[in-house]
Order: structure tokens, then C-alpha cells, then sequence
């Protein structure tokens, strides 16, 4: 048995997760912004940890095509439920966002809208050229669910320019059943896989995976190792918390020094940046991964 088979949850919160809220700065402008253009935050309906840090620097992730998922996964609190019309004023009040918060990295997400012919593809484009039209040199970062792995889907969302596609692995080969149904492993490596062959030179591609979930330290490894050879080259790795008492539960608190491993792994492999820690979210100081140097 190895340290990490020992990490079972005790319901004692670990003190390396301790910390005080913040929310300061540009919190209410943040807030108020958002609530007047009319507009969906990843980081209000997946109830991120660190939304209070985050807003009080301005630093946003939004969420497209409405705030209702046609998927079910077991961590996610994005509400499943028929999702409503898609809004074609959404790609213009996206952009005056980006544009009244002063961003110069902007990310972009949505909900999963299997019910569309397109799953969404044309509006994300439509997103990244509206943005990219009203702040003339921002940095534009998708987190894309999987569209089924469809080229064509993939290719219209990477044609529009965004310097980094992500798309989350979320776990290991094993746990991908049981935490995402919807999905499928080899699927999402192939989306990465698509989105690196179809984009222009220097767009790079992401993945985000969650530890905690009952995973090992070498399937966590083998799930690296498959996004690198699917050409992924900026990994994030994260502590998973439990968002309500209806998701599944935590299986282990996973301490800093294993988050070390990790980014010490992977640094290895080749990534050209490694985001490793408790609080790392797919999305969280998302612009530092584009200060490295790397495929």
C-alpha cells in the first residue's frame, strides 16, 4: 500500500485547504457587470472555489448557450435540464464584457448542447470573432465540451483563432463511467487530438483533469501520458471538492505534495506548462500558461 492509498477522507477538512475568502477589488464591478449584460459565468453555476479571488481581480470565465446542460456528470453543479433557445445577441454582450472588464485574456465556456445540429460550434465561433472585433489583441481561451469528437464541429471552433483550445479529460480511464457517462476517455483524447491537427500554428491545446475522485497516482500518470501523445501541451490538475451533498463524494484529500509529483511528471513529459495544486482549476490563471515557452 502506497501514502496515497492511505488518504481517505476522515471528515476533517485538511489545513492545506484552509483559506479566507476574498472577494475585494473588482468583486461588485465584476458582479454587477455580469448580472447587467445578461450573461452566464462558469464560475457562479459550477461554484468554483476560487470565484472570489478571481472576481476581485476581474479576471471572469464565461459561459455560453445558456446556463442548462443536456449532460449528467457526477461533479459537475451546472443544472441538467432542456436548455432554452440559443441567444444571438449573446456573441456582441460577451464582447462588451471583455472589453468594459479590461481583459486581456479572455476565456470562454459552455454548457454541453446536445440538443443543437451543430452542438454549439458556430456560436463559439461566433463568440471569438465578436470578442475579437471589439479588444483588438486579446487572448481568447475555449473550454469546448466534446462534440462528439465531429471534425467539422472542432474545426469550426479552432478556424475562428483562439490561442488555446481546452478541453477536459476530467479523470482517469477507470472513473470516466461513473463520473461522466455522457462522455467517453478516447473520445476527448480524440477531440484534442482533432483541435492540434486543425489549428493554425501556435494555438495550443489544454486539458484539465480532478484528483480526489478515488483515482491512483499511476493512472493519473497513464491519463497524462495519453493527453501528451494526443498533443496536448498545458495540463491542469486539481484537487476535486464536492459542490453539494447530491454529487459524489470526495474520496481523498489529496496533499501538496503530490500535487508536486504531478507537475514534476508531467514537466517531464514535455508539457509546456503544468498547473498542479489543491485550488488549480481548468480555468484559474488561465493566462500564465502562455508566458511559457513550449509546442
Amino acid at each position: 500500500m502506497s501514502p496515497f492509498d492511505r488518504l481517505r477522507v476522515t471528515g476533517n477538512f485538511p489545513v492545506w485547504l484552509r483559506r479566507p475568502l476574498s472577494a475585494h477589488g473588482q468583486w461588485d464591478r465584476a458582479k454587477q457587470l455580469v448580472k447587467e449584460l445578461e450573461l452566464h459565468t462558469v464560475c457562479e453555476e459550477a461554484r468554483c472555489p476560487n470565484l472570489g479571488e478571481c472576481w476581485s481581480h476581474g479576471n471572469v470565465s464565461f459561459m455560453i448557450l445558456g446556463d442548462r446542460c443536456t449532460r449528467r456528470c457526477d461533479f459537475c453543479a451546472v443544472e441538467t435540464a432542456r436548455p432554452g433557445a440559443v441567444d444571438a445577441q449573446e456573441p456582441e454582450r460577451l464582447a462588451e464584457a471583455v472589453f468594459r472588464l479590461g481583459l486581456q485574456y479572455a476565456v470562454v465556456t459552455s454548457v454541453a448542447r446536445d440538443d443543437l445540429a451543430d452542438e454549439g460550434a458556430a456560436h463559439f465561433a461566433a463568440c471569438i470573432r465578436a470578442i475579437r472585433a471589439r479588444v483588438p489583441g486579446v487572448q481568447i481561451e475555449v473550454l469546448t465540451p466534446d462534440f462528439h469528437a465531429r471534425p467539422e464541429l472542432i474545426r469550426t471552433v479552432v478556424e475562428a483563432g483562439p490561442e488555446v483550445f481546452n478541453h477536459n479529460l476530467e479523470t482517469v480511464e477507470r472513473l470516466q463511467r461513473e463520473v461522466r457517462p455522457q462522455a467517453a476517455y478516447g473520445r476527448s483524447l480524440r477531440v484534442l487530438q482533432l483541435a492540434r491537427e486543425a489549428g493554425r500554428p501556435g494555438m495550443k491545446t489544454k486539458s484539465g483533469l480532478m484528483v480526489g475522485l478515488g483515482e491512483r497516482p499511476e493512472e493519473v500518470r497513464e491519463a497524462m501520458a495519453d493527453l501528451r501523445e494526443a498533443g496536448c501541451s498545458i495540463l491542469t490538475i486539481g484537487q476535486y471538492l464536492r459542490p453539494t451533498l447530491v454529487h459524489r463524494e470526495v474520496a481523498q484529500f489529496v496533499p501538496p505534495e503530490w500535487f508536486a509529483e504531478y507537475r514534476r511528471w508531467g514537466e517531464e513529459m514535455g508539457f509546456s506548462f503544468v498547473g498542479s495544486a489543491p485550488y488549480v482549476r481548468s480555468s484559474y490563471n488561465a493566462f500564465e500558461a502562455l508566458r511559457q515557452k513550449g509546442d
